[in-house]
């Protein structure tokens, strides 16, 4: 398992938000190039990269930042926030980008995101899938930077995708994600069970080694974190273990 560090970019600057919340925003001082040749000098050969302005309106809003970061060169850039439609994922890819996150469109409509791994090749996508548990344990899927909750399952939308040539499936827990409080394994260690044959990469709670370990014991491909590395409480030296090019 690899952990691979996130950059989430508003208004041009890195930010985290506490449940998908804009009205509950941290910036940090660094910039974005900065963090990631912090992350590539210190291992990491992925960098997960969101672009809130895009999630927010719907269509890329941070592509020259994206493309300064491709041009570090030595850590493949995937990229997602806002990215709807062809030209949307065509924009980030062009920019550099190793993979285009897909989410929104991944759940309401699976038959164009399959036509678009036809067009562009199964690899060069991801499927980022946000949850939140409903009362009988179910992971329901959230859409819109979270803020339409829909009745389709996990379960279900993988199952849609089984044939479809993609790999790569990002798996948010939205009631972890910048709250420090842990991943939820059990979630992912059941995504594992049900589709093994998906390079699942986890994301949400991340705060420490322990957490990696954990994690990379239920056999997912990726851990995500970016609060715990921008705040100092998983320290890059001591995750060497998940950094492919340390």
């Amino acid at each position: 398992m690899e952990l691979i560090p996130a950059i989430d970019l508003y208004q041009g600057r890195c930010v985290r938000l506490l449940y998908g919340d804009f009205d509950r925003v941290t910036r940090y001082p660094e910039s974005p190039e900065t963090l990631a040749r912090n992350y590539r000098d210190a291992g990491a050969a992925s960098l997960h990269v969101v672009d809130l302005d895009g999630a927010r309106g719907g269509r890329p809003g941070n592509t020259a930042i994206i493309s300064s970061l491709v041009s570090l060169g030595g850590i493949a850039v995937q990229v997602g926030g806002g990215l709807r439609d062809r030209a949307n994922i065509e924009e980030v890819l062009s920019a550099g980008a190793s993979r285009a996150v897909v989410g929104s469109t991944a759940i309401s409509d699976p038959d164009t995101v399959i036509d678009w791994a036809r067009d562009f090749g199964g690899q060069r996508l991801v499927l980022a899938l946000d949850v939140r548990f409903d009362d009988d344990g179910e992971p329901r899927l959230a859409t819109h930077g979270w803020q339409q909750q829909q009745m389709t399952s996990l379960w279900d939308l993988l199952a849609i995708y089984s044939d479809s040539g993609i790999r790569h499936v990002l798996c948010t827990d939205i009631g972890r994600d910048g709250a420090m409080s842990g991943p939820n394994v059990g979630l992912y260690a059941e995504c594992r069970r049900r589709f093994p044959d998906v390079l699942f990469q986890a994301s949400g709670g991340v705060r420490r080694l322990a957490d990696l370990r954990e994690l990379a014991a239920t056999g997912v491909a990726g851990a995500i974190s970016g609060r715990a590395l921008l705040e100092g409480d998983l320290a890059l030296e001591e995750a060497r273990p998940f950094l492919p090019n340390a």
